[in-house]
């Protein structure tokens, strides 16, 4: 299983929010390439970032810091980089492209707009994630702010039938709360891609880990790690170790 740690960015900072919310956020540091150096030297392999300006729509100046980061963050040695946020055209795929990112994901486009995402996958195939998040079943678009009155179970298998192979799912209600996680609502999502999935939203102790790792290689993919990490619950070395032994 991958563990997958993450930097946020808002205005090229890294931050947490608590389940989306842009007004409860916490800054980290002012320097996500430390960040992201500092995750490499303690055995990541793969980072997850997400630009969260770009998915709240913000500034001009606040998207260009981000984007930076995250240009600067695809050549740090070790680390292949796995970018979302706001990803909602062909030309800024080929832009996080050209920085190095080995996975884009998208998100909101692939449900406002459908017809995209079909081209999308048909044109960029394996280097895409497809990124939905839902509370209570149902998804939610646009930084998590707006409803699209679809079920996720509906979502994830139109996107799997497009041909998408990666999916990151995101229990939004849990998302930056460190409320531990539900390892068979993500065994109901990868029923309903036909694919192991990644598990995002509420990781807070090793032994989340554990139980996702658990679940076998057939269920998870993959999780993501954020505030658990920044907050010092448990060490990436011991997430590490527990995702890699092999399941009994």
């Amino acid at each position: 299983m991958i563990v997958f740690p993450a930097i946020d960015l808002v205005a090229g900072k890294v931050v947490r929010l608590e389940r989306g919310d842009r007004s409860r956020c916490k800054v980290y540091s002012d320097d996500p390439v430390a960040q992201a150096r500092a995750f490499a030297e303690q055995g990541a392999a793969w980072l997850h970032v997400v630009d969260l300006s770009a998915a709240l729509e913000e500034d001009e100046d606040a998207r260009k810091a981000n984007s930076d980061a995250i240009k600067a963050i695809c050549q740090v040695d070790g680390l292949s980089i796995d970018v979302g946020g706001g990803v909602r055209s062909l030309a800024r795929i080929d832009e996080l492209a050209g920085y190095g990112a080995r996975r884009i994901a998208l998100g909101t486009v692939l449900v406002t707009e459908p017809g995209f995402a079909e081209v999308a996958a048909r044109g960029f195939g394996d280097l895409l994630v497809a990124d939905v998040a839902a509370r209570d079943g149902e998804v939610k678009v646009n930084g998590w702010r707006d409803d699209v009155a679809r079920s996720a179970e509906d979502v994830v298998s139109e996107l799997a039938s497009l041909g998408f192979r990666h999916l990151v799912f995101t229990d939004i209600a849990r998302d930056g709360m460190q409320t531990g996680i539900d390892v068979d609502a993500y065994r109901r999502v990868a029923s309903w891609a036909g694919f192991p999935v990644v598990a995002s939203g509420g990781v807070s102790s090793l032994d989340d880990i554990r139980a996702l790792a658990a679940a076998g290689d057939d269920a998870i993919e993959g999780c993501i790690v954020g505030r658990a990490l920044y907050e010092g619950n448990f060490g990436l070395a011991d997430a590490l170790s527990l995702a890699a032994a092999p399941v009994e």
